[in-house]
C-alpha cells in the first residue's frame, strides 16, 4: 500500500507493515486533518522491495522527504535502511513483557498519539514545518 494523505507534497513518510499499518493510516489522517501532508507505505516485504528498479524506490521513498517513520511492534533493526539518518523507528526492543496487548502497545508507544508525537518532533528536527501556528 502506497498513499498520500493531504494537500500538497508530502512532508513525512510512515511505514509499517503487518497490524502496525493500520496504527499509520489512523495517525497519517490526523495529521492531514491539521494540515500535514503523508505519505503511509505498507511493507509487506523489504527483500521484494529492494529487487524493485532505483527509479520505483525513489518514487515510493523520495530521498526529498527526510522526515521517516516506522512503526513495528517488534526488533527496529532493519528499519533504518528505510527511514535514514534523519527518520526513526518506534519499535519493540524489549523482551519478556508481560502483560494485555493493549497494555504493552500502549507502553510501548504503539499509540497513534505517540507516533503523532514521534512525527512532530521528526518534522520539526527537519525544519519542515514550524508549529507556532
Amino acid at each position: 500500500m502506497l498513499a498520500d494523505l493531504g494537500d500538497g507534497d508530502p512532508r513525512l513518510i510512515l511505514m509499517a507493515s503487518g497490524s502496525e499499518v493500520a496504527l499509520i493510516v489512523e495517525s497519517g489522517t490526523e495529521l492531514a486533518a491539521i494540515g500535514i501532508s503523508v505519505r503511509l507505505v505498507s511493507f509487506p516485504s523489504w527483500e521484494f522491495f529492494q529487487m524493485q528498479p532505483k527509479e520505483y524506490r525513489e518514487r515510493v521513498l523520495p530521498r526529498a522527504i527526510r522526515a521517516r517513520l516506522a512503526v513495528e511492534a517488534g526488533v527496529s533493526m532493519g528499519w533504518d535502511r528505510c527511514v535514514g539518518d534523519h527518520g526513526a523507528v518506534i519499535g519493540l526492543e524489549q523482551y519478556g513483557a508481560s502483560a494485555p496487548a493493549g497494555v504493552l502497545f500502549k507502553e510501548s508507544g504503539f499509540t497513534t498519539e505517540a507516533i503523532f508525537e514521534k512525527a512532530k518532533k521528526l518534522l520539526e528536527d527537519s525544519s519542515a514545518i514550524s508549529w507556532d501556528k
